[in-house]
């Protein structure tokens, strides 16, 4: 409230003048640049977070105009591996993006919602790897049926060690219960600087 009223203070000078900047202040600072291609095209540049998208997911490359090629499938850690692979051989500082980074992409009010198509050609529409960690830790009974089956002990849970965070990129929704063993595509992400 106080930064509010101080922004309205200059704007006193006048009624016109006054209401103008009322509305001004009430809309806030401008909104940041949206997202864009970088100048080769590879990349998507999201300059609010500073952050560069791979423009296809791994396994599909660019080729000026489009995403070409398959998509390739990972478990959790074949996704962590392929970014510490792709790190290694550009030189970039590639990794799997958190969960809040990757639903930032999603533009819910498109019809039909999901990414852009202009900025990802031929992006697959559905859940993809992310690097946030699970913080679920839920505490097995040891004489529960169920417990031993999937291999819970009492003395722990080892249900947040098998499960890792997932986007849906055609809906935004974010799950910290998708089995590591799930096989995903991977959006990988690095820092502009």
């Amino acid at each position: 409230m106080v930064p509010f009223v101080s922004a309205l203070r200059p704007c006193f000078s006048g009624l016109a003048l006054g209401l103008a900047c009322v509305a001004a202040a009430a809309a806030g600072p401008p909104s940041p640049a949206p997202l864009a291609p970088s100048g080769d095209g590879t990349d998507v540049i999201d300059p609010r977070t500073r952050l560069a998208w791979s423009r296809c997911v791994e396994g599909m490359h660019w080729n000026g105009t489009t995403c070409t090629g398959q998509g390739q499938l990972f478990d959790r850690s074949q996704a962590s591996a392929q970014a510490q692979a792709r790190a290694q051989a550009e030189g970039l500082r590639w990794r799997l993006p958190r969960a809040n980074e990757l639903r930032r992409l999603v533009d819910k009010g498109a019809t039909p919602p999901g990414l852009d198509p202009r900025l990802f050609p031929a992006a697959p529409r559905d859940w993809h790897w992310s690097g946030s960690a699970p913080i679920r830790q839920a505490q097995a009974n040891p004489y529960a049926y169920d417990s031993i089956v999937q291999g819970r002990s009492g003395g722990g849970s080892r249900l947040a060690v098998s499960e890792g965070w997932a986007v849906n990129l055609a809906t935004g929704e974010a799950r910290g219960d998708t089995a590591k063993a799930s096989k995903l595509p991977v959006r990988l992400v690095r820092p502009l600087d």
